[in-house]
């Protein structure tokens, strides 16, 4: 197509590669990020005048695989009726026949993935952790209770996005997601080796795979460290998951509290609490207590005013302590 401007008198305006058919969403030339099915590049809504994600497939990439393509229209499908404030929001969707793509505008997270934020910032407090953990929690609950039940079933660092400056936290990409039935039970084997439940393998699982994944995920967290990246292969990673080893990284985690929690979420799957129960465990208390991260209220006994009679430099008596701000933080 051919570039765009916004306002073609105004030679300093970044220019659009595209336009939505409407007509109100722009699409940039900067990519975003690029995944095993489509590139991401950063665009505009010119009607709320706020930047978006342009998600484009080329859709030739898939005319051998008809099942990856129903994967695809999966993933905008559930998006398009999903609404929660954990869960990335899908604004449009189209098909472009002459250029062979399918596009859907998302809501931008401004920090990229969880995995990538991790990285970037090193020294992140305990409590924030688990606040981001929460979130998640959150989404998948709302997932989960959702009528019918919808599956991620590839949750893992890399599809939790960040708003940095909020710390609002959003699961994305439910292109392998599962709608299921009452009975909640799905039977295909999708997902990423290294978050995915035992489960997974046996093709015969619920949402609780979720759960195991979501584990995965605090331990990424806390470590810094994919999951079972001490093994070089993915068949090496099946052998420990389907036998029940856990990963090297779990040792690292010095804190009884997170380690026993990573552990519940990595149990048997007749054993792991649901999304609901999680966000009841005491690993979540005095997240939203406030005064217990403040320090205590300092007024002085005596503060000397002009007209006191008081000298210039009198020591004035000194109220209790601060209590010190005790945040562990992990490297």
């Amino acid at each position: 197509m051919p570039c765009v401007r916004p306002d073609p008198s105004d030679k300093d305006a970044e220019p659009f590669v595209e336009m939505d058919p409407t007509g109100r969403y722009g699409r940039y030339a900067d990519l975003l990020g690029i995944g095993a099915t489509k590139k991401v590049y950063r665009g505009f809504d010119q009607e709320e005048g706020i930047e978006v994600a342009w998600n484009q497939v080329r859709l030739q990439s898939f005319k051998e695989d008809s099942q990856m393509l129903k994967r695809l229209f999966s993933e905008v499908r559930l998006l398009r009726s999903l609404r929660h404030e954990n869960i990335i929001v899908l604004y449009n969707v189209w098909t472009d026949d002459e250029t062979s793509t399918l596009n859907f505008i998302t809501e931008v997270c401004t920090s990229g993935n969880l995995r990538e934020y991790r990285k970037k910032h090193c020294h992140v407090s305990l409590k924030a952790m688990k606040k981001w953990s929460r979130q998640i929690l959150v989404g998948l609950d709302y997932l989960h209770k959702h009528d019918p039940c919808i599956i991620h079933r590839d949750l893992n660092c890399s599809n939790v996005f960040m708003n940095g400056n909020t710390g609002k936290v959003k699961i994305g990409d439910l292109g392998l997601a599962a709608i299921v039935g009452q009975s909640h039970l799905a039977h295909s084997i999708l997902g990423t080796p290294e978050f995915m439940a035992p489960e997974l393998y046996e093709e015969d699982y619920t949402e609780q795979v979720d759960i195991y994944s979501f584990g995965m995920c605090v331990l990424e967290m806390m470590t810094k460290e994919i999951p079972y990246s001490e093994c070089d292969s993915v068949p090496k990673i099946y052998r420990k998951v389907t036998a029940g080893v856990r990963p090297a990284s779990l040792s690292k985690i010095r804190d009884p509290e997170v380690q026993a929690f990573i552990e519940r979420c990595l149990g048997t799957p007749r054993s792991r609490p649901s999304a609901a129960d999680l966000l009841n465990d005491p690993f979540f208390a005095g997240l939203d207590d406030v005064t217990a991260a403040l320090p205590l209220p300092w007024p002085p006994s005596h503060v000397p005013s002009a007209n006191s009679g008081d000298k210039a430099g009198s020591s004035v008596p000194a109220g209790p302590p601060r209590r010190p701000l005790t945040a562990a933080i992990i490297p």
